[in-house]
């Protein structure tokens, strides 16, 4: 009965996003199958995190969609996920689900945590940042960008990144207050306070979203435009074929969000184990 009721859960709310063109096909079967392990071998805490993740990061690329459809032509991936941004997003957080299936610890509690404030913070500082008026700078140099431009930040997509981060700390401790407990089987920590979750999504997801930007202006696979000179991510812009210009054949944009999501987890596990939340 547990796994029906979050494959259920999942197969409803990835369906509307799917019929908001919010998801692509592959993109619905994955997030069906990833929503059913989350609730299925863990909980209603696991799950819930995702899906906050995934609700504020649909709604927020839908807000105002009009002003960034020009920055999204240089984007590899667009508000549409596919099943390679599905499992870049999410996969991570699920194997740190089965892990602790498997062995009971909150240290793996304190990784999820910074892992999904990464995936959450970095799409926040995305969505947000790209509303910006002021041009971002570039994390390495601080000299400005053009919009759009991988590795590029701003106060405006800073500051979302922070929030959103934030809120993945207060929704994880919101839905173990609500829940009990992590698998439905009383396994909950008394020692995760509100506070302490708070600041392993703080600092984990926006070290998270800012090794992602670092990496998005080093070794992220990257095209020139041969019509309007732009760095782009895709391999079609302005209606031609870009040609190669920097980064590392497999860093893709679904990479560099793997990585990044491993780094604000790594953080949040050492803060963690450090100093106990």
């Amino acid at each position: 009965m547990h796994w029906l009721i979050g494959f259920a859960g999942a197969a409803v709310v990835a369906g509307l996003a799917y019929v908001k063109r919010s998801l692509s096909l592959s993109g619905l079967i994955a997030a069906v199958i990833m929503g059913t392990i989350y609730y299925g071998a863990g909980s209603a805490f696991w799950f819930g995190t995702l899906l906050f993740f995934f609700i504020t990061g649909t709604l927020l690329s839908r807000w105002k969609k009009d002003r960034k459809d020009d920055l999204e032509k240089s984007y590899a991936k667009t508000g549409r996920r596919d099943a390679g941004q599905v499992l870049a997003n999410g996969g991570l957080g699920m194997l740190i689900c089965l892990g602790y299936v498997a062995a009971p610890n909150v240290l793996w509690v304190y990784g999820f945590v910074g892992v999904m404030a990464t995936v959450t913070s970095d799409t926040w500082a995305t969505e947000l940042g790209g509303l910006s008026r002021k041009p971002p700078r570039s994390v390495l140099t601080g000299r400005v960008v053009p919009k759009g431009t991988s590795g590029g930040v701003s106060l405006a997509g800073n500051t979302a990144a922070l929030a959103g981060g934030l809120c993945i700390g207060l929704a994880a401790w919101l839905l173990i207050r609500l829940g009990g407990d992590f698998m439905g089987t009383g396994a909950a920590d008394g020692a995760l306070s509100l506070p302490g979750l708070l600041l392993l999504g703080a600092a984990g997801g926006f070290v998270g979203a800012m090794a992602d930007s670092v990496l998005g202006a080093t070794v992220q696979k990257m095209y020139r435009c041969l019509v309007c000179g732009q760095i782009v991510e895709v391999e079609r812009h302005c209606g031609h074929e870009t040609e190669r210009y920097r980064g590392l054949p497999w860093m893709t944009n679904d990479a560099v969000n793997l990585i990044s999501s491993a780094v604000g987890g790594g953080l949040a596990l050492w803060l963690g184990w450090g100093i106990g939340v």
